[in-house]
């Protein structure tokens, strides 16, 4: 069975805490910054904003705290970064030495991505950049402390450590900006109870006021990742920016042939398992760029094993957080210039890593969840007007009536809820060691506060 979303291009409504909203023509988004960026704009091919910097822009501009609910490829990493940038450059020589914005991004290889995307303009404005993840050489960590640059790209674990080293927490003292990138993985789990006390803590260091910007691809509880991002009794702009932007889902249960069933004898599987082993090839030979997702590492693997006992020459290559970073970047490399058709990888690709344009996305037995299956089928028609193809196969009945349910609700736009994690204690235990080695001694309510 196929479902189809079109979506429409009316404005979209407001929600959020401050009280006024007015929309802004395009072109004027653009002329609050400053001639040189926007000169630069135009050299990078900035033409027109798109809507969620139509929207963001004015907010970050304002200096408030925003949250922005967008799809996939419409442009949210500018609409945060350029206003910022603007005012930076504006400054020139007269910034203080010391960080001014911290960006967070659930995953190195989304770390390695921004670098590369950042690199061009900082380098054009004079502006210091920096990345610390767990793949940072010692160099680069003692380079970072001695120099600190004045936007550094970073993921929430490293954050942590960032915050108990003394060099370090006296350069975030000059913080300005926080921009938390792909927020909806992180609010619920563990993670993110360790970012959000991270976050707090954050605040401590700061010697000014610190405006915290979240990008999030459309959740089912705005305001509950609001709450997350900027803590309790803060007020927060949340700004839904429906984008025009088709989606086209299919469910298909291959069934096996009489070739399948010789097939499967060559790769000492099923006949069942043939068939879906065919079904993915037909569609990476059709569209030549696709993204094969799966819910586990080990599914992963078997399967990129299967396609190698088949074929060891088929051009499809696997991508998952437990390789190595050369191979993780080779991969990425190799599917962006075309040497690879297709790419078998778990959410370690869900997220907005630059791997030039998909055709196509087939999910790998249901994904469980309408967000995550929105989310991994728009990598694919990663732009504004296309539309994002997907399949998804499955393995019995159960898996196929779960799986039409959620390309179901995908199409009618209705979306599970988020909660964050509530009471880790473990976390909490981890937060208090930090806390000791940042400093000796802590009242109880100074804990409280923290945590609350």
């Amino acid at each position: 069975m196929s479902w189809k979303r079109s979506c429409d291009s009316s404005p979209p409504a407001r929600t959020g805490t401050a009280s006024r909203w007015s929309p802004l023509k395009e072109a004027s988004v653009f002329e609050l910054f400053s001639p040189p960026l926007v000169q630069a704009l135009k050299e990078r091919g900035f033409s027109s904003p798109t809507d969620p910097q139509v929207r963001l822009v004015p907010i970050v501009t304002e200096g408030k705290n925003a949250l922005l609910m967008a799809p996939t490829g419409t442009g949210k990493t500018e609409a945060a970064i350029l206003p910022i940038l603007d005012k930076l450059i504006r400054e020139g020589a007269t910034r203080p030495r010391g960080t001014k914005l911290l960006y967070v991004t659930p995953l190195r290889a989304l770390n390695r991505d921004m670098l590369e995307r950042m690199q061009w303009w900082c380098k054009r404005f004079d502006i210091r950049l920096g990345v610390r993840h767990g793949d940072s050489s010692q160099a680069e960590r003692t380079n970072l402390s001695l120099a600190p640059p004045d936007i550094l790209i970073t993921t929430p674990e490293t954050l942590q450590i960032l915050l108990i080293g003394r060099r370090i927490r006296e350069s975030l003292a000059t913080l300005r900006w926080l921009v938390v990138d792909e927020i909806h993985e992180l609010a619920e789990d563990k993670r993110g109870s360790q970012l959000a006390v991270g976050l707090e803590r954050l605040r401590r260091l700061v010697k000014g006021d610190l405006q915290v910007i979240g990008l999030s691809a459309t959740v089912g509880s705005p305001e509950r990742i609001a709450e997350f991002l900027v803590g309790r009794g803060r007020e927060c702009e949340i700004l839904r920016v429906p984008v025009e932007k088709d989606l086209s889902l299919k469910v298909e249960v291959p069934r096996p042939t009489e070739a399948d069933s010789h097939f499967a004898e060559t790769i000492y599987s099923f006949p069942e398992v043939a068939a879906r082993l065919r079904t993915i090839r037909e569609n990476v030979e059709k569209y030549r760029s696709v993204l094969i997702f799966t819910n586990t590492r080990t599914e992963a693997e078997a399967l990129a094993n299967r396609f190698r006992v088949w074929d060891p020459r088929f051009p499809i290559g696997i991508h998952h957080s437990s390789l190595s970073k050369a191979t993780r970047e080779a991969v990425e490399r190799d599917l962006k210039e075309g040497r690879l058709l297709g790419v078998i990888c778990t959410s370690s690709l869900e997220l907005g890593i630059d791997i030039g344009f998909l055709e196509f996305v087939i999910q790998y037995n249901s994904p469980r969840q309408v967000t995550r299956l929105i989310q991994r089928v728009g990598r694919s028609g990663h732009k504004i007007g296309r539309v994002s193809r997907g399949l998804v196969i499955t393995q019995d009945s159960d898996d196929t009536l779960e799986a039409m349910v959620l390309c179901r609700r995908a199409a009618l736009g209705e979306l599970e809820p988020l909660e964050p994690f509530e009471e880790p204690y473990d976390s909490a235990v981890h937060q208090i060691a930090g806390l000791l080695i940042e400093r000796g001694s802590w009242s109880l309510e100074e804990v409280y506060s923290l945590f609350r």
